[in-house]
């Protein structure tokens, strides 16, 4: 839903075109900037009442450069281009020069929107044969490898209970300030 109604715009241009009050009194009395009174009255009056109404629109590439091409050519504001071919958001424009610059006519393709509908597969990949084949080994290398993984399983134990004895200290600390 549109903030302003069509009927309102439309209201607010005919108060203007009445030429009672300029740009700047139209918007005071109905809590408006004034810019949007001008654009709505450039909008009115190229477009009449067709260009107040919401618009929802998806532009190609071809023709998003069509027209910057026309905004270079004419050397015209972004804003004069916008209501020259019925585009609602001026700024819009801009944006599209900045891409166009930066990365050329592919930049302005139109983009797919969301979220891919699934993932992607990727190849299943062997995995690498990184354990090696403990037949091979002498029974003191396998007992030297024992006692490596026992010490590195009583460090995280003794690890964990550190983590675990500090937590106790701030929660009993906590509870103590209270």
């Amino acid at each position: 839903m549109s903030k302003y109604s069509e009927q309102f715009k439309l209201a607010i241009v005919q108060q203007y075109l009445c030429g009672t009050a300029g740009y700047k009194q139209v918007g005071h009395e109905h809590d408006l900037p004034h810019s949007t009174v001008r654009s709505w009255v450039k909008l009115h009056g190229a477009h009449g009442a067709e260009g107040l109404t919401k618009k929802f629109s998806h532009y190609s590439a071809a023709f998003k450069l069509s027209v910057l091409q026309c905004m270079w050519d004419g050397d015209l504001s972004g804003r004069q281009v916008a209501v020259a071919f019925n585009i609602r958001n001026a700024g819009i424009i801009s944006h599209w020069e900045r891409c166009y610059h930066g990365g050329g006519l592919d930049a302005l393709a139109p983009r797919k929107r969301g979220r891919p509908k699934k993932m992607p597969i990727l190849p299943l990949t062997e995995p690498p044969e990184s354990l090696p084949d403990p037949s091979g080994r002498t029974h003191e290398q396998l007992v030297a490898e024992v006692n490596q993984l026992r010490m590195e399983v009583a460090y995280l134990k003794k690890l964990e209970a550190l983590v675990q004895a500090q937590k106790q200290q701030r929660t009993a600390l906590r509870k103590k300030r209270k």
